[in-house]
């Protein structure tokens, strides 16, 4: 819309809001403002879901990993009762048990520094809100103000007018 709209909307008398908007000004103001929280919302939700996911994925390899644990501590006493003639399999077991170990800690670090970053990006995200919640309060402050300029001019303009007639 022009700037001529929005400057004649009140001096035509048409009952126009204090900040000088029409009301289907301010539905479709307010239906984006909903539709901005609810895709936030869904995001949040998403961000949510996701780690959630890996959560459990590193619960369920963790449990997989304990669970392969305790085979292979068992497996290796078996082996150990047995004697010498199985030292090879030993070792292989006590190999396979640390990889099993640095895989678990991999996943532990893994996860904790996706979350780490996820509360990175969230407060990066409501920091960037703050601002332009900011900016939208002093562009309303503005446009509130050149519309109040706008009105006095028109009316100096409509009493030179009257004087001239």
């Amino acid at each position: 819309m022009s700037s001529k709209n929005l400057g004649a909307a009140p001096a035509a008398g048409s009952g126009g809001n204090i900040n000088g908007k029409l009301p289907m000004e301010e539905n479709e103001e307010e239906q984006m403002w909903k539709v901005t929280v609810s895709r936030f919302q869904a995001r949040e939700e998403e961000i949510e879901r996701k780690k959630m996911t890996v959560k459990e994925k590193v619960q369920q390899r963790l449990g997989f990993a304990e669970e392969a644990t305790r085979c292979l501590t068992q497996t290796l006493e078996e082996l150990e009762i047995m004697g010498d003639p199985m030292r090879k399999e030993v070792g292989m077991v006590r190999k396979k048990i640390d990889m099993a170990n640095r895989d678990i800690k991999s996943l532990a670090q893994s996860c904790q520094k996706k979350e780490k970053e996820y509360k990175e990006t969230l407060e990066a995200f409501n920091e960037k809100n703050k601002e332009k919640t900011h900016l939208v309060s002093m562009l309303m402050e503005l446009m509130a103000e050149s519309e109040r300029l706008r009105m006095k001019k028109l009316e100096e303009i409509n009493k030179t007018v009257g004087t001239l007639q």
